[in-house]
């Protein structure tokens, strides 16, 4: 096996970035005449739904999912495809509760809705968390594949990351969202033509998809449904479906970087449309990383990698699997890589933008009054590139995290839950007031981070995560003080446990449930503190800033219906109010 890249794969790799930056100036050409901070960062509001749905596909498939997925089902088995319930359920809730009503109240970022909603302190909190989590995320993001890449392939570590957060940073500022999108779509296509590639050639070496699926089934790889209570248990299909949910609408349904090109669309239908069509676009990648992991399994039935120490963590299985299959046909390798990296550009480059937009909206254009068309253009390209190093700072901080980087990937479910019940808060439950927001999302945060954070001291027994037998008998090359083996790792629960009651039982939720518990803990504690403090009234609550669907869950129904009918009216008021603040 050729483990190092060559010249071939480095002129492929780099076409992504050439592309990548191609897009950004032709946009900065294009739109030059029509600059405005409204149109850098909400793209003039006239995007339509195909192109918005391949890139937040593209968006929230990350490096560390084209990584990671296929090695989790090599590791645990098909079962991941279960998430694809969670997609579907996520998708419909975001189509139907969220967006209708951040679309339709007029604004660029969706903390803004907060102070519509609650008060000003509300959104300042929420914001925080979000620039703080976003940062940490994105850094993260960059350097784990990168790390992955380099530790295989021999590709240029810190020559990655630098580019990856220049580039990004590059078309961002040059270009606005109308980039971000359409580089998302270049993008997308690089990923599914990384994925082709290795089925290809996977599905050749290894006689088939039906010799595949024997191999698979052989070794207990096809067992999908586990119907198993236990909340301990790492991925059944309770956790999958339900804890996968409340994970993703955490991302999707309130997420600024989701919401920022959904609300970029020129019609609701359209940003409806595009959730809808993204999500068939989620079922595709999930398909490939699900068929990725069975054919890496089915490769190495009889000699695992990772057991045999030709690779040091689990995230290195899938690029190793690349160079042993692609590594005889100059530029292959270097076609994957960029697939990995396309995943990595387009989730940085919306966060960069959706930093950007947060920034502006809830603070700069507050402190600093009304600016011209001029300035307010500048300050947003300012921003871009305060956070593209910022990111990239980040990145080159994860280098010195250790293990404690797997943690810091963990921050955006921890927070997701949370900021999830916020907005639940507000556009299900009219009767919640600004305390009871406050209070449930203090209390969301804490408990979120509380269990994240003991999660990570005292990980998961073995017996919760089942991981599936792994065997080294075919091996050539094993290191001589590994023993060949095809024992089951989660039996052996011979040796006693030193660890506390806690640990064994809250510690050890399922990773998915994290969100979950954000969720519930910030809508419970929100609702008790408003009824101790004293419901909303009827009259308080704007019906743009509700959904119809609360009718199901207060006692205001008819009135509520009946409001429903000038919410057009009052959408079209407060876009011309916010229109007139841009100029």
């Amino acid at each position: 096996m050729d483990s190092t890249f060559n010249l071939w794969d480095y002129v492929v790799f780099s076409c992504l970035f050439v592309g990548s930056c191609g897009i950004g100036v032709f946009f900065a050409v294009k739109e030059r005449k029509r600059a405005s901070s409204r149109e850098f960062l909400a793209g003039g509001r006239q995007m339509t739904c195909g192109p918005v749905a391949l890139s937040l596909t593209a968006s929230f498939m990350s490096a560390v999912t084209v990584l990671g997925a296929p090695s989790d089902v090599y590791r645990f088995g098909a079962s991941y495809i279960l998430f694809g319930v969670a997609y579907t359920a996520v998708v419909v809730a975001t189509a139907e509760v969220f967006v209708p009503v951040f679309y339709r109240s007029g604004i660029t970022s969706t903390y803004e809705y907060l102070e519509l909603r609650f008060c000003r302190g509300v959104r300042l909190a929420a914001t925080l968390i979000y620039l703080v989590q976003t940062i940490v995320y994105a850094g993260v993001v960059v350097y784990a594949p990168a790390l992955a890449l380099n530790q295989v392939t021999g590709f240029d570590l810190w020559g990655s990351i630098f580019a990856t957060g220049i580039v990004c940073t590059f078309y961002c500022t040059l270009g606005g969202l109308k980039a971000v999108v359409w580089t998302d779509v270049f993008q997308m296509g690089v990923m599914v033509l990384g994925f082709l590639a290795v089925l290809v050639q996977g599905g050749r070496r290894l006689g088939g998809v039906e010799a595949i699926w024997e191999t698979a089934k052989t070794g207990g790889r096809l067992t999908v449904f586990d119907f198993d209570l236990s909340p301990l248990r790492r991925h059944t299909f309770w956790t999958l479906s339900i804890g996968g949910s409340f994970t993703w609408l955490g991302i999707y349904g309130v997420n600024q970087s989701t919401v920022q090109r959904c609300i970029s669309c020129r019609t609701e239908t359209h940003a409806r449309l595009a959730l809808y069509l993204n999500l068939l676009g989620l079922l595709v990648i999930l398909f490939c990383v699900v068929l990725s992991g069975l054919m890496m399994y089915a490769f190495y039935t009889n000699c695992d990698p990772w057991t045999a120490q030709m690779v040091s963590a689990p995230d290195q299985l899938m690029p190793y699997f690349v160079m042993e299959i692609l590594g005889e046909f100059p530029g292959l390798p270097g076609l994957f890589v960029a697939c990995a990296f396309s995943g990595t550009l387009s989730t940085v480059a919306a966060s960069i933008n959706a930093l950007a937009t947060v920034t502006y909206e809830d603070f700069v254009q507050r402190w600093c009054g009304n600016l011209s068309t001029a300035a307010s253009t500048w300050i947003s390209k300012g921003l871009c590139v305060l956070f593209g190093a910022a990111c990239t700072l980040m990145a080159v901080a994860a280098s010195y995290m250790g293990g404690i980087v797997q943690a810091a990937l963990s921050v955006h479910g921890m927070c997701g839950g949370p900021m999830l019940g916020l907005f639940t808060l507000g556009i299900i439950f009219p009767c919640t007031n600004s305390k009871g927001a406050a209070g449930g999302l203090v209390a969301g945060i804490a408990l979120t981070f509380w269990t994240g954070v003991g999660s990570f001291i005292y990980p998961s027994q073995p017996s919760n995560s089942r991981p599936l037998p792994l065997s080294t008998e075919g091996c050539t090359q094993v290191n001589s003080t590994i023993t060949p083996t095809t024992d089951t790792p989660y039996l052996d629960l011979t040796s006693p446990s030193p660890r506390s009651s806690l640990a064994d039982s809250w510690y050890s939720l399922s990773y998915l449930y994290l969100s979950a518990i954000g969720f519930m803990a910030t809508v419970i504690v929100g609702l008790v503190i408003t009824f101790l403090t004293g419901s909303n009234r009827s009259d308080d609550v704007k019906p743009l800033l509700i959904q119809p669907v609360c009718n199901l869950c207060c006692f205001w129904s008819n009135k509520y219906r009946d409001c429903a009918a000038v919410t057009s009216a009052m959408k079209t008021e407060h876009t011309e109010e916010k229109s007139l603040q841009h100029h």
